[in-house]
């Protein structure tokens, strides 16, 4: 038994067990009610193999891609999101990075790990980076937590500062690709005290939430600058439209 299991029970009276999105009780910490749980939308299947758009039945096949993959590859190898973000999501994140309810990492990251492939080899989990200023004012990063977590999980090497923001940038929502690229230029780059172990690299780029992939490939031009061999992205949570 470990000390986590033998405080259970103590840990459960002083603070019973409650979904963070509803506030009905639960029978043990760490998940969601029934009714939250169905409200999740995990991607469905057929999906490009790439990116994870939804294909039609008539286009799948192992290694689909989806069209604008053709027609201009991306810099990742893949994306692994737990979630697509909805309602439900969108409150569970609020609740874990706002609400400032840490403990939720270890539940989101077993999602994401749901739905990640086999890794084979050695690989860095690197968290996407926020601002000093950001950092300070909210007293963690929410994507170094879920990395953290995941790393524990399936063996990966925590690399929690191999990206640095270096240019505190507004809220991206509502700006065009262009205005986007613009605001992150120069924002983000690979941490030079880590730029060894990045080199050559099986890198897992992890985040809360993906929107408009403006943030993640700002992260992913940086590690490739540096020489990773792969990037991967995960996150808890992707705006995906056409998928819901």
């Amino acid at each position: 038994m470990t000390l986590k299991q033998a405080f259970a029970p103590l840990v459960d009276l002083i603070y019973p067990p409650r979904c963070p999105l509803c506030g009905s009780a639960l029978g043990e910490q760490g998940g969601l009610c029934v009714s939250c749980w169905s409200e999740l939308v995990i991607p469905g299947e057929p999906a490009c193999a790439t990116c994870q758009r939804p294909l039609q039945a008539s286009e799948a096949g192992e290694g689909s891609r989806c069209a604008p993959c053709l027609a201009s590859p991306p810099d990742h190898d893949g994306i692994s999101a737990a979630t697509l973000y909805n309602d439900a999501s969108r409150k569970l994140v609020l609740t874990f990075k706002h609400g400032r309810k840490i403990a939720l990492a270890g539940m989101l990251a077993r999602l994401i790990a749901a739905r990640l492939p086999t890794l084979e080899g050695e690989w860095l989990a690197v968290p996407v980076p926020l601002h000093r200023r950001r950092l300070w004012d909210r007293g963690f990063n929410q994507s170094a937590l879920l990395a953290r977590e995941l790393a524990k999980r399936d063996g990966l090497t925590l690399l929690v500062d191999g990206l640095v923001r270096r240019k505190a940038t507004p809220p991206l929502g509502g700006l065009g690709r262009k205005e986007r690229a613009r605001m992150l230029a120069g924002a983000i780059e690979a941490s030079p005290a880590r730029l060894a172990q990045i080199k050559g690299a099986q890198i897992l780029l992890v985040d809360d939430v993906m929107t408009s992939g403006a943030t993640t490939q700002a992260c992913i031009r940086a590690l490739r600058k540096a020489g990773a061999a792969k990037v991967r992205i995960a996150c808890f949570a992707r705006v995906l439209d056409e998928a819901l």
